[in-house]
């Protein structure tokens, strides 16, 4: 069922353009900016751009191998407009101008950039629960060491430090 509407799409991709055409065979090849490595399962698109700069309704999409290689025959002198998107990577997008009987075509696909907005980012003031207030004891030690705590309502509370006994 695939294969029929792969056959389907590229049936109707051809019929967009005249028979009296020349014919051309487009390789592609999809590496990484940065290493040079191929990119597999990348996706090329290809449409047909008309006289007024605008893109043809057909298309075909084509499947990058593990080499990031690609390839299909029959495609009419004239202008192509090609995207490639491969997951994370940029989307690529450019037109060519198809005038030879077989042509390559090498994209080096680039990392995603740092994303910007025009948006400016307000930020809420967050209040920070009040906590209870806690009734501090004051503490003062007296000539016998014992610690006196007074507490702000009431009376004092007398504690008893421990002495060290010498023996």
């Amino acid at each position: 069922m695939k294969v029929a509407s792969q056959w389907m799409a590229i049936l109707v991709l051809l019929c967009g353009w005249t028979s009296a055409e020349q014919l051309s065979v487009l390789n592609f090849v999809i590496l990484k900016d940065y290493n040079g490595k191929p990119i597999r399962n990348a996706s090329v698109i290809m449409h047909p751009v008309r006289g007024n700069g605008k893109q043809a309704k057909t298309g075909l999409e084509l499947k990058t191998d593990s080499q990031g290689k690609t390839s299909f025959d029959g495609v009419p002198f004239g202008k192509l407009r090609i995207q490639i998107i491969a997951q994370g990577y940029q989307t690529f997008g450019d037109d060519y101008s198809i005038d030879k009987p077989e042509m390559e075509i090498v994209v080096k696909m680039k990392r995603p950039g740092e994303q910007y907005s025009i948006y400016k980012t307000i930020r809420k003031k967050t209040r920070k629960p009040r906590s209870r207030k806690r009734i501090s004891p004051k503490r003062k030690k007296t000539a016998e060491g014992s610690v006196v705590t007074q507490r702000s309502e009431g009376e004092p509370v007398l504690r008893r430090s421990l002495q060290r006994l010498d023996a």
